[in-house]
């Protein structure tokens, strides 16, 4: 059987309580776990710091300041606010007749500081003392907070359920004295602990002796509760540390967001001044310049992502906007476990529901508002940046913290470009529950959630909803609405127009001057000659711009087409090196010779997939030319089977008789089709995985008047609510290593500057209640 050093307890408490913020935290929260009527207050009667203490206390042992001085000094140094103490500690130094003396008075002055940690719960009887608060990891509060989530309580019964919080109060004091009752009880139950005691080395636990005891009488006849006493300060307190902890910490320890009247009572007390914790205004998040909120819910048809936002200021002239955006079960496995991922796909449902919100400022465009003046937001804003997380309305600890980048908001942000959403602009919270999600449980040390598959949906989803659906919101309003160049014809246009309306005027003005005021109006001529020429080299360079932005979205799309072929290289060469290692391992000549036709089939596939890039190179793909459109699908189709064959994928195509002859874009037209081909094989792939048995498949077929490729498959499909977003620039729902959300949105605009169209039709409408079929028609050249 192990046997327990005494020196344990002390490693334990070390361990697991990383700072003062979490000893006073986990002290708290015992305190609404005993279910307090009244909150809990943290009192501290402080007459002499640490610091003041530590170097005065020097000064008696070096003895090179006169006595008398020094005591006056050290009087100097006491708190008069601490008002119940001050006199005490005034006599004491005051006493003192040697250095020896001084010193040993300083010492009883510096134990008379304390720290109390109040509350009006239900308090403990001696037996509860000794068989409950002195048994480390007492298993009750984690039984009962089992049996609540179980039974599917909404708040579980009790916060903590370890059984070791009690070790905090040895982060903040080398001794604790408990003062509680119940109601029942007549008297007072008293346990006194040393802490110091179990620094000798040579103990073992089983040597600590300490025993609860009764006695005096309780304030009044019904009353029930505890008071922790904390004393032999271990850190420095003063009323400025104290002002700061209210603001920095103290002020998230419970759900800033909660209705006030509901959010559980932390009373700060300095030298019985009673000191404001901050609450966060609403007014303070309405002039958020946009914001986010997230619903996590699992129902019947299983899990779902709603998310609000709303666009307020983004630095141009814009209206407010809102969105509401909806993900099902088949986006959420896709964007959160995709095909390279472990997370089991029932982490979904195990997760349970949660919610949360963020609310985005540019602090270079913040202005008064909501009462207050723009020091002031930027001040609020300072304090309360960041995305903390609460469980039933109590913090989870490190998230949001100054130094924590939790969702990765910081390294996303160096990496993109546009709107920056890092974390020092983000104001918001993730709220959780201990029953709804069970799964989502902390560290022993209180470092944040233990990782398991809940923790790594949840953190997906929070990440997927702020760093790619708020900033790709803010990205297409301001494609929609920031101010943007005049159309070349419309300016063209207007200018022949306005050129028009002059030449005009200027005939009238000959018409009726004179010769000699016929100077000027030829110099008026010549002015409108050099503003026409001006127009034309102005309308020749805009030609250009438009230019260069055509030909880098003709760049964009070759290269996500090469992504796409260069991954299939590497799967087929990986078939090939697969053959070569099984002829090296053959017997006989025969296997050898059907080897390398193997092998010469794989090349012969690499060599055609490297054929598609020749009608994809810049240069060439803006001219039309005549092509057989049944031809260019069949090759590209069976240039593509042993992909098909290595997933599983039934292709269904007839090659109609029709060689649907037409002059277009042909590079567009592979561009179109190839990235409909991608995205079919990752998504029923991804399928496959899901659902062994599912058997996929891809149908393609041509038709004419006018020319359309109808392409459609049997997998998960897409939501209707998102049928024109799939379009939008970066607007992608695959895992987030291949989230690109740029494939369809360039073939879109492919399909538009050759004059045609790509939609995603609206029936039919698969088993899922989603859609699968593209129409891609086809506009030819003349």
């Amino acid at each position: 059987m192990f046997r327990v050093t005494a020196r344990t307890v002390l490693e334990l408490g070390s361990e697991l309580i990383s700072s003062d913020v979490i000893a006073f935290y986990e002290l708290i929260k015992n305190g609404f776990d005993a279910r307090t009527e009244n909150g809990v207050e943290v009192r501290f009667n402080v007459v002499l710091g640490l610091r003041s203490f530590s170097s005065l206390r020097n000064r008696s042992k070096e003895q090179e300041v006169p006595l008398e001085n020094l005591k006056e000094r050290c009087l100097s140094e006491l708190n008069s606010s601490a008002t119940t103490i001050y006199d005490q500690a005034r006599k004491l130094i005051a006493a003192a007749d040697s250095y020896d003396q001084l010193s040993k008075a300083l010492k009883e002055v510096y134990s008379l500081n304390t720290i109390r940690v109040i509350d009006t719960g239900t308090g403990m009887s001696a037996t509860d003392l000794e068989e409950k608060f002195l048994v480390i990891g007492t298993p009750s509060r984690k039984i009962a907070v089992e049996k609540s989530v179980a039974e599917g309580q909404k708040k579980p019964d009790f916060l903590g359920e370890k059984g070791l919080g009690r070790l905090s109060a040895m982060r903040l004091g080398g001794t604790l004295s408990i003062e509680t009752a119940r109601k029942k009880d007549r008297k007072i139950n008293h346990l006194q602990i040393d802490w110091r005691a179990f620094e000798d080395v040579n103990k073992m636990i089983e040597d600590i002796y300490i025993k609860a005891s009764t006695s005096g009488t309780k304030p009044s006849p019904d009353y029930s509760g505890t008071v922790l006493i904390i004393s032999e300060l271990t850190s420095d307190w003063n009323e400025g540390r104290i002002k700061q902890l209210a603001a920095a910490d103290f002020a998230f320890l419970t759900n800033p967001l909660a209705d006030s009247r509901n959010r559980p009572r932390i009373a700060l007390v300095w030298n019985g001044e009673r000191i404001p914790v901050p609450m966060l205004g609403k007014s303070f998040l309405k002039l958020a310049h946009a914001s986010i909120w997230g619903a996590y819910t699992v129902g019947k048809s299983g899990p779902q992502l709603t998310l609000n936002l709303k666009l307020r200021e983004l630095g141009f002239e814009h209206p407010i906007v809102e969105e509401e955006l909806r993900f099902g079960e088949k986006d959420l496995f896709a964007m959160i476990r995709g095909r390279d991922e472990a997370i089991p796909e029932d982490a979904l449902t195990d997760l349970g529901p949660f919610t949360f919100e963020a609310h985005w400022y540019n602090r270079r465009r913040v202005k008064a508002g909501g009462g207050m003046d723009r020091e002031q937001i930027l001040k609020l804003h300072r304090q309360w940046t960041g995305i903390r997380m609460y469980r039933d309305d109590f913090r989870v600890y490190p998230y949001g913290q100054e130094k924590d980048d939790w969702l990765g908001l910081d390294r996303e942000a160096l990496m993109a470009r546009g709107y920056l959403l890092n974390k020092i602009q983000l104001v918001g919270q993730v709220d959780i529950s201990r029953s709804a999600n069970p799964g989502l449980v902390d560290q022993t040390n209180r470092e944040g959630l233990r990782e398991t598959q809940e923790q790594q949906a949840m953190l997906r989803i929070v990440q997927f909803s702020i760093q790619d659906q708020l900033r790709n919101a803010m990205r297409r309003a301001e494609t929609k609405y920031k101010a943007k160049r005049a159309r070349p014809v419309e300016a063209k246009t207007e200018i022949a127009r306005l050129e028009t309306r002059a030449q005009k005027a200027i005939s009238n003005l000959r018409s009726v001057t004179t010769n000699q005021e016929r100077e000027t109006i030829e110099e008026l001529q010549q002015t409108l000659l050099e503003l026409t020429e001006l127009a034309k080299i102005l309308r020749e360079r805009n030609a250009e711009v438009e230019g260069d932005a055509k030909l880098m979205q003709d760049m964009a799309g070759i290269g996500l087409l090469v992504e796409i072929v260069a991954h299939e290289l590497a799967r087929t060469s990986e078939h090939a090196l697969e053959r070569i290692r099984e002829i090296r391992s053959t017997a006989t000549s025969d296997e050898v010779v059907t080897g390398l036709d193997g092998l010469a089939a794989s090349m012969k596939s690499i060599h055609k997939r490297l054929r598609i890039l020749d009608p994809l190179s810049v240069s060439g793909r803006q001219a039309p030319e005549t092509f057989s459109l049944t031809q260019l699908i069949s090759e590209t189709l069976e240039d593509h089977q042993t992909q098909f064959d290595r997933h599983g994928i039934h292709l269904k195509y007839e090659p109609p008789k029709n060689r649907f002859t037409t002059k277009t874009v042909k590079g567009y037209v592979v561009q179109i089709f190839e990235n409909l081909l991608a995205n079919s094989v990752y998504w029923l792939s991804l399928e496959k995985e899901k659902s062994p048995l599912f058997k996929p498949q891809i149908s393609v077929s041509i038709v004419g008047s006018p020319t359309r490729i109808i392409f459609s498959d049997n997998g998960p499909g897409i939501d209707p609510e998102h049928k024109d977003r799939i379009f939008d620039m970066f607007f992608s729902l695959k895992e987030s290593k291949k989230r690109r959300g740029l494939g369809l949105y360039i073939a879109r605009a492919n399909a538009i500057a050759a004059g045609g169209s790509l939609e995603l039709q609206e029936e039919p409408i698969n088993d899922f209640g989603r859609l699968n079929t593209f129409e891609y028609c086809i506009s030819e050249h003349t």
